[in-house]
């Protein structure tokens, strides 16, 4: 199983107790399990009767490492496990597959299985996964279902679009546990940028030759996309500018799609006023071609030894702290270098006037480009540094979003009161 595009998210002992009813995407469900523990959540299953026809009790226990509750009215289960017990463990409770039957009983308030007992008595975030038939799905009864549940405040990922068990094609199918991992994290992440705008450049940029050819550089986009996904996990409305790259759109953000160092400095100087922190961490082409050729160009026409004239593209992080004046967003820059020299870092801190610079030596092998893991060092607008180990770039991005918090807050703090 591959990683989310932006990585795993932190989920050691985070309490989540799962609801599997009874649907075909059930053995969805039990990857889901897996990759929650992977995480490093605290799991406790709860089936429904109709669950068990299509996936075994034991297949969660042994993923989760816990006995899962089945029975209502068994003795041993009450005593062991209890539905008020499961409830009251739990921080998040995940229902999916959430079929029409279930989510009936949920919106009216039935308890009859262990799984409507444990929702009534839980007190804490819910979050709905629903998988059905596309009629099911979208028969009135089903809708004012979902209504009434989205009015509780639960959460609702999917179901999402394309041909079903049973033949048709539509909405319907349950989100996918990568998906669902990340709903979770939505869930649980500390709202520590609730209420922020942040812009996120990623990925690189392409400059064209003719038109088939162009020049970039390695970057997967897998940075940035991290940043994205945590800053919009922790309650910021996130923008994503990205470059060409094969990684999904991260839950809960809004994405812009360019090409060229040149579009994406035009989208991401046309936005930056109106946010609260941009990240730059796109890794944007220095050079581009004079000239474009409107056809590809052949061997007969490069000759052996063909020239190439390239002029400068636009430093767009240095426009950005040029542009962005006293009241403007928090900058965020960051450099790719082989091999950290220090003076040139520090030169670099100064003149693109940012208030933190990450700095990566791409030249390793175990981190930076097209790597899950980065080792970065973080040097604030005095030039004080803080160097991280080898971590998930999910985690990193997780310590830069803490020290923006940290910036936003002093930020807050230096407002006169009447200000």
């Amino acid at each position: 199983m591959e990683r989310t595009s932006a990585g795993w998210p932190d989920l050691q002992q985070r309490r989540v107790l799962l609801a599997v009813c009874g649907g075909v995407a059930a053995y969805k469900a039990a990857e889901f399990c897996r990759l929650l523990v992977r995480c490093g959540a605290q799991v406790q299953v709860a089936m429904t009767a109709a669950a068990q026809h299509f996936v075994g009790s034991a297949t969660f226990a042994a993923l989760s490492g816990h006995a899962v509750a089945t029975e209502l009215f068994d003795p041993v289960q009450e005593a062991q496990i209890g539905h008020i017990r499961l409830a009251d463990a739990a921080e998040l409770l995940v229902v999916a597959p959430a079929t029409a039957d279930v989510l009936a009983k949920l919106a009216l308030g039935l308890a009859g299985d262990v799984v409507t007992t444990a929702y009534l008595a839980f007190e804490g975030p819910v979050l709905l996964a629903p998988a059905m038939n596309v009629k099911m799905w979208g028969h009135p009864a089903t809708q004012q279902a979902m209504q009434r549940l989205r009015e509780r405040g639960h959460r609702v990922v999917g179901p999402e679009s394309g041909e079903l068990a049973c033949g048709h094609v539509g909405a319907g199918r349950m989100s996918e546990p990568e998906t669902l991992l990340d709903a979770v994290w939505h869930c649980l992440a500390p709202q520590s940028l609730a209420g922020r705008r942040v812009l996120v450049s990623a990925g690189p940029t392409r400059e064209a030759l003719d038109p088939v050819r162009y020049l970039t550089n390695r970057s997967s986009g897998k940075m940035g996309y991290a940043l994205a996904a945590e800053a919009a996990a922790r309650g910021a409305a996130v923008t994503l500018v990205s470059g060409p790259t094969a990684l999904a759109t991260p839950l809960g953000v809004r994405r812009l799609d360019v090409t060229s160092a040149a579009e994406l400095a035009q989208a991401v100087l046309e936005l930056a006023p109106q946010q609260d922190a941009v990240v730059m961490t796109a890794a944007v082409a220095d050079f581009r071609p004079v000239n474009v050729a409107t056809h590809k160009l052949g061997k007969e026409q490069l000759g052996e030894q063909p020239t190439l004239t390239l002029t400068r593209t636009v430093d767009v992080l240095a426009a950005l702290g040029a542009a962005r004046g006293a009241g403007g967003p928090l900058l965020i820059g960051f450099a790719a270098e082989t091999g950290i020299d220090e003076a040139r870092v520090l030169g670099k801190l100064a003149a693109k006037q940012c208030d933190l610079l990450v700095v990566n030596d791409v030249s390793r092998t175990d981190a930076g480009f097209d790597a899950d893991d980065n080792r970065v060092v973080i040097y604030d607008a005095a030039g004080a540094r803080q160097a991280l180990p080898l971590l998930p770039k999910r985690e990193v991005a997780g310590r830069v979003l803490e020290r923006l918090v940290e910036l936003l807050a002093a930020r807050r703090s230096a407002v006169p009161a009447d200000g």
